[in-house]
């Protein structure tokens, strides 16, 4: 298979690392470009990839695979590049994408009538760029498939292959289903991390210079999103709004039922507040 990757950060860099050390898999050819040109021109030097592409029509030439792997808005950016009749993507050629959001994608590559099966691998880190990629970090982790109208069933079986080629596991669903549950485990964790920090390391923020230097794991485990690229937040957050703001408003009114019980006439009750820290530990133990 010949894969052609739009796009040559953490995730696109980890999938040609993964594929690079699967031996089942020898005979596939990778080709890469990015807007820097940096990620694909390393991967070229360290035998990651066969080639780096210096266009988008030359990356995509002969490609069986297209991997979209930008933010999501320049994902839907691409789309409209590709389905021009010069791009140069050959008609059989199957496009799909690791973007955290599928409706707009799905809409877009519809609108167009692209062949497009989107992707998830539901993996990460903080870090961001080519350099950081790891061939392991898809291993066992769902990876959603969320088939456009276009598609056949060996088109979506393709892009099936590049998920198991990773490690992966994989799980169709459509893409409304799966922008609702992302919103929950992915995205409302995103949105609290940067909350945490303006509300506490901003500027204005009382007290912090005194409390960044007693900060420690529990600080940066609950930051640690916030760390990661503002890009690609930016065009969850645009892209899943609804979804979103719908998972922020539950969790406003658990913290409002939260905040009632801290400022509770004569104090709040401990055994309540163990009792709740002891029903959410439970839940997460359940799961």
């Amino acid at each position: 298979m010949r894969i052609a990757f739009l796009g040559f950060g953490l995730i696109a860099g980890s999938i040609a690392r993964a594929i690079r050390a699967n031996e089942a898999v020898t005979g596939w050819t990778m080709t890469a470009w990015s807007p820097s040109g940096r990620g694909p021109l390393d991967a070229v030097a360290d035998g990651t990839i066969d080639r780096a592409g210096a266009t988008l029509a030359d990356t995509i030439d002969g490609a069986d695979l297209v991997v979209l792997a930008a933010p999501v808005p320049g994902c839907l950016a691409a789309m409209v590049e590709l389905a021009e009749r010069d791009s140069g993507l050959s008609r059989a050629a199957v496009v799909t994408d690791v973007a955290s959001t599928k409706a707009a994608l799905r809409a877009r590559a519809d609108e167009l009538g692209l062949r497009y099966v989107g992707g998830h691998p539901m993996a990460g880190l903080e870090t961001a760029g080519y350099a950081a990629g790891r061939a392991d970090l898809f291993a066992g982790r769902p990876w959603v498939i969320v088939p456009g109208s276009a598609p056949g069933p060996a088109d979506v079986a393709r892009v099936e292959s590049l998920a198991r080629a990773c490690g992966a596991e994989t799980i169709e669903m459509d893409a409304e289903t799966h922008d609702r549950a992302v919103a929950a485990i992915s995205h409302l964790p995103l949105l609290l991390s940067a909350a945490l920090a303006e509300a506490i390391a901003g500027e204005a923020a009382a007290g912090w210079a005194v409390a960044s230097r007693l900060a420690a794991s529990g600080w940066r485990d609950m930051t640690r999103l916030a760390r990661g690229d503002p890009s690609m937040g930016a065009g969850i957050a645009a892209t899943n709004a609804p979804a979103l703001a719908g998972r922020l408003r539950d969790l406003r009114a658990v913290l409002d039922r939260w905040q009632a019980e801290l400022d509770a006439p004569g104090g709040p009750d401990a055994a309540a507040i163990e009792e709740r820290l002891r029903s959410a530990r439970a839940r997460l133990d359940a799961t």
